[in-house]
């Protein structure tokens, strides 16, 4: 193995140097604590670190400072795939001479504070030659360069904005004048060589050794991840469960997403910061997870929920840091941004009021509560909640969409569906008010929402439909075999459907698509609402087609634009791979 700091990596600034990607071509490798995305290039082009939303350390994708390469130095044609039932992902790439490996996690189980970044270059039959470069640069790539000194045995002490590094595997990487370490690797023929990267906030502990770190890994994504044989599709079940415990902090909540930023269409101002809990996608999460066994994703679901209820009350925010603590207020870096976006840190969500999250934690409390998984403080978190729906359901809030606060049709039959379902886990005096509410709500939202062709309306003064309207139904709002139900299915085929993919709604006035692209997380809420039909092959269908709306690591974004065919928004968006969870496993228990 020879290094050659002249030669290795590009010159110049390394956000220059590697540009962003489409959403399709980038990967995620993920310990539940915080997660990074690569490029096809090898390009680490985001880690915030040591936790999820901490600053990022690499920052290329949105425009900054900071990146983190291993590229082949001849030409090469990319693909890659994941070792199956984990987040280890195997970049591939086949060169003019020869074909090259590099095998990427972060160390897992992960540290809450320390995370170890494992990459492992495999040689094919003929020798294996990369450029690797490593410019760490703290506070979403503001910081200074890195201070960087390699002790007796090549391995490289680094410390950038307060944060300590330690680089091995790479003793004869050179800096150059802007601290960016660089290296021109040479692996012999069948051969592998490791490197590991490891960040932290505090004195780091003994080194990682590569092997260890490797061998944990693979055993414990291993045991983490269920087969899901008896689902649609097995391995994209395991994949999208994968996905969800790496998004998920051990014992705790599910992050939306892992990145901030990401256009949900270029230039439309529509740039959100989605490393942070919404109890709503947690608990479609948990719905999911739920389906035939008490999963530990689902009782991190509960215990995470049940604390948030039980410390705020009727003051319950639609979501929370990973700690607990709210979101911060929305501010501006001032970065170029991902092409077409801006970059926002923290959410405005924290000062809503969203209605329909309410529904759902009853769905998430009601599945735990099915497999006898609900304790003494989650009743009492049960007890609250419908309180609060009780106190609070004829309040405008703003939604599942986020938007200004109104009286949301969606919202409220979400609510009639959670007081249905967890009617069946409290008490017989409990069960009655619970369901005498529930019947107060959809008579006067019936009253109030339904169209003159029958289906619900989006708020009652929008005579459009919503395709969230097709869920509560699913979840036991009311019969699929309601007219209103059957009136709303339709509704939403013939009016938020393009080409096989399901727009959140239509704009006034505006084709669809012009305004913003559709929505994945609706394809697959129209797969169950079909299911629940009996429509069993309308429901694969529309199964397939959505998860086929992906790169080559299979993640998905929140969005997907139908006449480009790209993603668009935050990746990888963690209740789009819910609902394809659940609808892969509802599929193969209706096809047995």
């Amino acid at each position: 193995m020879t290094g050659d700091g002249e030669r290795g990596g590009p010159a110049g600034s390394t956000a220059l140097a590697f540009p962003p990607h489409v959403l399709r071509e980038y990967a995620v490798v993920a310990d539940g604590y915080r997660g990074a995305v690569i490029g096809p290039r090898g390009d680490v082009g985001w880690l915030c670190a040591p936790r999820w939303d901490s600053p990022a350390v690499f920052a290329s994708l949105v425009g900054g400072r900071g990146t983190y390469a291993v590229t082949p130095a001849d030409p090469f044609v990319w693909g890659g795939s994941y070792e199956p039932g984990s987040l280890i992902w195997r970049s591939h790439w086949v060169t003019s001479s020869t074909v090259i490996e590099c095998r990427e996690a972060l160390a897992y189980p992960g540290h809450p504070d320390r995370l170890a970044l494992l990459r492992r270059i495999e040689a094919a039959d003929e020798p294996a030659t990369v450029d690797i470069v490593l410019d760490l640069r703290a506070d979403f790539g503001r910081s200074d360069p890195m201070e960087v000194r390699a002790d007796s045995d090549g391995v490289w002490d680094i410390r950038v904005g307060g944060l300590r590094c330690r680089w091995s595997g790479a003793a004869d990487a050179r800096a150059g004048a802007d601290g960016t370490l660089r290296l021109r690797l040479s692996v012999p023929p069948g051969g592998h060589h490791d490197l590991v990267l490891e960040i932290s906030d505090r004195p780091l502990a003994e080194p990682v050794r590569a092997d260890r770190a490797w061998e944990s890994t693979e055993r414990h994504w291993h045991a983490a991840v269920p087969t899901f044989d008896r689902s649609a599709a097995p391995r994209d079940s395991r994949h999208a469960y994968a996905l969800l415990r790496g998004l998920t902090v051990p014992g705790g909540g599910m992050v939306a997403a892992a990145t901030m930023g990401l256009p949900e269409r270029a230039e439309a101002g529509r740039n959100y910061d989605y490393r942070y809990v919404w109890l709503r996608d947690q608990a479609y999460a948990g719905v999911a997870v739920g389906v035939d066994t008490p999963d530990p994703l689902l009782d991190e679901a509960v215990a995470f929920t049940t604390a948030r209820v039980l410390e705020h009350g009727d003051r319950l925010a639609p979501a929370y840091r990973v700690d607990g603590r709210l979101p911060p207020d929305e501010t501006d870096l001032g970065l170029p941004g991902y092409p077409g976006g801006k970059d926002i840190v923290g959410n405005w969500v924290r000062g809503q009021f969203q209605l329909d999250g309410l529904g759902e934690i009853l769905q998430l409390f009601a599945t735990a509560g099915r497999h006898d998984h609900l304790t003494s403080d989650d009743q009492r978190a049960v007890r609250l909640v419908i309180d609060l729906i009780e106190r609070r359901w004829d309040d405008p809030d703003a939604g599942i969409w986020e938007l200004d606060d109104a009286w949301w049709t969606h919202s409220r039959l979400a609510c009639v569906a959670g007081l249905r379902v967890i009617a069946r886990q409290v008490s017989r005096s409990d069960a009655a008010r619970t369901s005498t509410l529930a019947d107060t709500i959809l008579a006067e939202t019936s009253r109030r929402c339904l169209g003159s062709n029958g289906a619900w309306m989006q708020r009652p003064d929008h005579p459009g439909v919503d395709a969230a309207l097709l869920l509560p139904p699913v979840r036991g709002a009311l019969s699929s075999a309601d007219p209103r139900s059957r009136a709303t299915l339709k509704a939403v085929r013939h009016q938020l459907v393009e080409d096989g993919y399901v727009y959140r709604y239509a704009e006034d006035g505006q084709r669809l698509g012009q305004v913003e692209n559709a929505f994945l997380m609706c394809g697959f809420a129209v797969c169950l609402a079909e299911l629940d039909a009996g429509h069993l092959t309308e429901s694969f269908r529309w199964f397939e087609r959505q998860r086929a709306a992906c790169g080559p690591p299979g993640l998905f974004a929140e969005e997907f634009d139908v006449r480009e065919r790209q993603l668009r928004g935050n990746l990888p968006q963690a209740f789009v791979h819910a609902l394809m969870l659940e609808c892969s496993q509802r599929l193969g228990h209706a096809a047995e």
